[in-house]
């Protein structure tokens, strides 16, 4: 499906002259994901943010299965619609893969890069296909629980439970049939001999306690990513949630202000 056919909801913050930055949320989550990062962002960057296709406000994808490259080209269609040549991209899990792919085969969009809890390959293929299977026969809610168990630590899940509440709302209500799409794309990424082609200054930013991209497989990408610097920080999978302020600053860190 083309990307003019994909009807995407995008919000813009800040000041048009400050340096733009695109936040790029989780598979399952939407551009609510980055709630917590708006407030600390907005006096220092133009904030772009959108949900990924059947995500959020966003129009279903419209297709059985997607792939890395047309949701990049989502990424860049956004920007175009806002007059954005170049931008700084932060990507956390599935939105990290398409800042990845951006970075690499559209160089002159991405200025400086943030992967956050991600990776270049997310093997094996089969869980992903179960999943997809799963999803399209039950909906959303068999994955709901064992998500949030992946998401957040029980420590966070117990001291937080209201933002744990709000970000499984947000998973219900993804379409079910455009997160399989985007499953696919996960099953089918395979980017890792072309990492070393990115030029873009990356942070990387890891979750200690991140089952699903442990920090052993992001300290692979930054090997293979020069000149990569690699955070960890203490929380599970949506690190900029658990771990809101130290995300918040080992990013303004990395784009080069001082909150």
């Amino acid at each position: 499906m083309s990307n003019a056919a994909i009807e995407l909801d995008p919000q813009s913050r800040g000041d048009v002259d400050r340096p733009p930055l695109l936040l790029l949320h989780a598979l399952g989550s939407s551009l609510a994901m980055w709630d917590a990062q708006v407030a600390a962002l907005e006096p220092y960057f133009h904030l772009v943010r959108y949900s990924l296709r059947g995500h959020g406000a966003s129009a279903r994808a419209g297709v059985e299965e997607s792939d890395i490259a047309a949701l990049a080209a989502d990424a860049c269609a956004v920007l175009d619609r806002l007059g954005i040549e170049r931008a700084h991209w932060c990507g956390l899990s599935l939105g990290g893969m398409v800042a990845m792919r951006a970075a690499i085969h559209t160089p002159g969009r991405v200025d400086r890069l943030v992967l956050a809890n991600t990776a270049a390959h997310m093997p094996p293929a089969a869980a992903w296909s179960e999943r997809m299977a799963l999803v399209r026969h039950g909906g959303m809610e068999p994955l709901a629980e064992p998500t949030m168990a992946r998401w957040f630590t029980p420590a966070f899940r117990q001291r937080a439970p209201c933002e744990v509440g709000r970000i499984r709302k947000i998973f219900l209500g993804t379409d079910p049939a455009s997160y399989a799409a985007a499953c696919a794309a996960i099953r089918d990424l395979d980017l890792r001999a072309e990492l070393a082609r990115s030029g873009a200054p990356t942070l990387l930013l890891a979750g200690a306690h991140d089952a699903g991209v442990p920090p052993a497989r992001m300290a692979e990408m930054q090997a293979a990513i020069r000149g990569a610097r690699l955070v960890t920080l203490d929380a599970a999978h949506l690190s900029n949630i658990e771990a809101c302020a130290e995300f918040t600053a080992a990013l303004c860190t990395h784009l080069g202000v001082s909150p």
